[in-house]
């Protein structure tokens, strides 16, 4: 077995339990970490990759964020743009730090561009068909907790400040598109148009497994269902991007 995931669990808990876990917030990351890591395992099963495949998105499942503990530890922040890049400063802590989770150097490589690359607007051109199966699935891992952190984490207590505000012309063209919506660094948004972007995740999505586990678990629909809004026209306007969301996810298990 070329990675021992319980030893690379096991080496992850003792790294991030030097961080202050009293902290909801750092805590959050490493619960986020466990799942993440869980969603890519269960895509790589049905993706039908080899046991040491799947074993491999497993581990860059769990380790894709390690680099925001030192991130919070250090500017108390989530923010990129306030702090630095998590997927670029992960492998300042992975260069040193990478044989304590897999013995091997064989898979570096596919290690690195995976984690590199998961949190950036799109992929880098160059990768490999091997480092960018890797990307792809943890990018649609890790965009799958957040929506469940959406369903059930975020947003709670916070309905009125979305129902109040109304849908952006632009983020509704943009989210009309079907593609990915670029938040600009710095610029202020609605509130609604959080949950819009969002909700735009799902048009970078990779595999037909990662939208049968978002329909599975309803997570389009449970947030949505959260906002009633005031204004009848952004009232409208969601019920648009729910119907779009939805009609596109079933497109992509469909064909």
């Amino acid at each position: 077995m070329t990675v021992d995931i319980e030893k690379a669990k096991k080496e992850f808990l003792n790294y991030t339990n030097k961080f202050d876990l009293t902290n909801v917030r750092q805590k959050g990351k490493q619960e986020h970490s466990l799942r993440v890591m869980e969603i890519s395992k269960k895509i790589a099963e049905k993706l039908n990759l080899s046991e040491e495949e799947m074993q491999l998105a497993t581990l860059i499942g769990l380790l894709h964020d390690i680099a925001r503990f030192e991130q919070y530890k250090q500017y108390q922040t989530f923010k990129d743009s306030q702090s630095f890049d998590h997927g670029d400063y992960a492998l300042t802590i992975l260069e040193k730090d990478l044989r304590k989770y897999i013995e091997t150097e064989k898979y570096d490589n596919i290690i690195k561009k995976a984690i590199k690359n998961h949190n950036k607007y799109k992929i880098e051109d160059g990768l490999t068909g091997k480092e960018l199966l890797f990307a792809k699935i943890i990018r649609d891992a890790d965009k799958l907790d957040i929506f469940y952190e959406s369903a059930y984490i975020f947003w709670k207590g916070e309905e009125y400040k979305v129902e109040e505000s109304k849908i952006s012309s632009d983020m509704l063209d943009k989210f009309k598109e079907q593609k990915q919506i670029k938040k600009q660094p710095g610029k202020q948004i609605q509130p609604i148009d959080e949950i819009v972007l969002l909700i735009a995740f799902i048009f970078d999505m990779n595999f037909k497994a990662s939208f049968e586990i978002l329909q599975k678990e309803n997570y389009i629909n449970i947030i949505l269902n959260r906002y009633h809004m005031t204004d009848k026209t952004s009232q409208t306007e969601l019920g648009e991007i729910r119907e779009i969301a939805n009609q596109y996810i079933r497109d992509k298990i469909n064909n």
